[in-house]
């Protein structure tokens, strides 16, 4: 596996690979990552990783510093997926001077949810990937659905400015208790740890209610508030939680519920100082 942070030795490198399947991570690789270079994988040829921490997703008070930054063991478990090309600049590297161009999602999409909670996060992203997107040229790209917000909004910037990449959506991995993968897993106490699997418990609850086949929105606000109202008894903080369309996100109304419009419930909360966030689709 080639390692590389300068964008135009990357452009060399690539140069005349027309089948790349890209997939953009923070690093502190698990299980969950790997999964999706194997995705892609299937998808293209030849595979390209990149590992970079993005400071325009962080907000003020967010652990961008703390991030955990494990370079050593990550390239040691691209290796094994057969990665071709590792694209790990430094912040110099990829914004060699203050990134003053941003990408702005719709505020319809990019301002709710974690939208709300993480104001500007989806700007950071959305840059970032675009940014990343030109230094790779990818024929396909692979996110993960755990970040099921960032999927769509990444899968709608690439339609409206008619990139030519296919966003190939990956299932979210989870341990055995049901937890799905995460790097900030890793700032969990054991205490924390063996509570975390609640979360998509709760979601699972919610799915089985809604298969059950009342669809009113007021049952649908009453198991949004049942969910909150466990997790808050269980020491949680919950900034939401929230059944949503799958195609837009936006609430259901009740003319949706009647055709089955397909669902999707999101859920962000904090255990201790850890925020963690989860989804599952009707």
């Amino acid at each position: 596996m080639k390692i590389i942070s300068s964008i135009s030795d990357l452009r060399d490198q690539l140069r005349g690979q027309n089948r790349i399947a890209f997939v953009p991570t923070m690093g502190n690789l698990h299980e969950g990552h790997m999964s999706l270079m194997r995705l892609a994988k299937r998808h293209g040829d030849p595979v390209v990783a990149s590992i970079f921490v993005n400071r325009l997703q962080f907000g003020p008070n967010e652990d961008f510093e703390k991030y955990p930054r494990t370079m050593e063991r990550d390239i040691a478990m691209l290796e094994k997926e057969g990665v071709y090309v590792l694209f790990a600049p430094t912040e110099k590297d990829l914004y060699p001077e203050p990134q003053e161009f941003r990408m702005s999602p719709p505020t319809d999409l990019g301002d709710i949810l974690e939208g709300e909670f993480r104001p500007g996060f989806f700007k950071g992203v959305s840059t970032v990937v675009t940014k990343l997107f030109n230094c790779t040229q990818p024929r396909v790209a692979v996110f993960g659905k755990k970040d099921y917000q960032q999927l769509m909004i990444i899968r709608r910037m690439v339609e409206q400015f008619a990139m030519p990449i296919d966003i190939i959506p990956a299932d979210t991995i989870r341990d055995a208790d049901g937890l799905a993968m995460s790097s900030r897993n890793g700032y969990l106490s054991p205490e924390q740890r063996a509570e975390a699997p609640t979360l998509y418990a709760e979601l699972n609850k919610i799915k089985a209610a809604l298969n059950q086949g009342e669809m009113s929105l007021e049952h649908l606000a009453q198991l949004e508030q049942d969910c909150k109202r466990v997790l808050l008894e269980r020491g949680w903080q919950p900034d939401y939680i929230s059944i949503r369309k799958q195609h837009n996100l936006l609430p259901p109304a009740q003319d949706a519920l009647e055709a089955q419009a397909p669902l999707v419930v999101l859920a962000a909360a904090k255990l201790g100082a850890t925020r963690l966030i989860d989804n599952l689709e009707i």
